[in-house]
Order: C-alpha cells, then structure tokens, then sequence
C-alpha cells in the first residue's frame, strides 16, 4: 500500500472528520466504485467481477474488496464444497452508499458533456 492509500485508510476510520471525507474514504481508489455499482446488480464470485471489470489485477480486486467488507459495504459469503465457492454482494449499507452516490454520479455525466463541447 502507498502512503496515500494508507493515509485514505486511516480517514475511513476516523470518526472526526466531515461526512463528505468520511464517504470518499471508503470509496476512493480507481475500481471500488465500479465494483459497487456491479454488487448494486446481484452477487458475484471474484473470478466473474475480475471478468467484468478489463486491467484489475486479482490483487488490487481482493484488496479493494476486503476494504470494502472491513468498510461494511461488502458481505462475504463462503459456500463449502470443493472447491470453495466465495460469493460477494453488497450489504444494506453499501447499498445506501450506491444509492447516495447516484446524485454524484449525474452531476460528473453533465461535467464531461461539458468539457465535451466546443469552445466558442
């Protein structure tokens, strides 16, 4: 982990500061918004999300999802047999966060479709 991941870390844990850093603490980093937008869907087994989500390592994909699970957005579930199936799918809090962000998400699309067009 970089320093800055550490330092990300450390503010999701914190209980003093504002609740807009408190809410990017637990989603910052390049895949855990797309992998809560894919969980808002249904559950999935790690091998299908890495199939879904093109250039995330098997690494950065268990990392980003244990957070997410210390986080309280993720539920982990462990099915027996052999091999062992693990399934992962959003608890309801995670899916506040999925909801809350939607409004976010609708003011970045205007952004871009700005920036799209051309300068007079």
């Amino acid at each position: 982990m970089n320093s800055g991941t550490v330092m990300t870390r450390k503010l999701a844990q914190n209980t003093d500061v504002c609740g807009v850093t408190a809410a990017i603490a637990v989603i910052d980093g390049k895949w855990k918004t797309t992998l809560l937008w894919l969980l808002e869907d249904r559950a999935y087994r790690p091998g299908e999300l890495r199939r879904r989500i093109p250039g995330i390592s098997e690494k950065v994909l268990t990392q980003a999802l244990r957070e997410m699970e210390d986080d309280g957005l993720v539920h982990r579930e462990v099915h027996e047999g052999l091999p062992l199936k693990t399934v992962y799918s959003l608890t309801d809090f995670g899916r506040d966060l999925a909801e809350a962000l939607t409004p976010l998400s609708d003011w970045g699309h205007r952004r871009l479709e700005k920036l799209a067009e051309p300068v007079s």
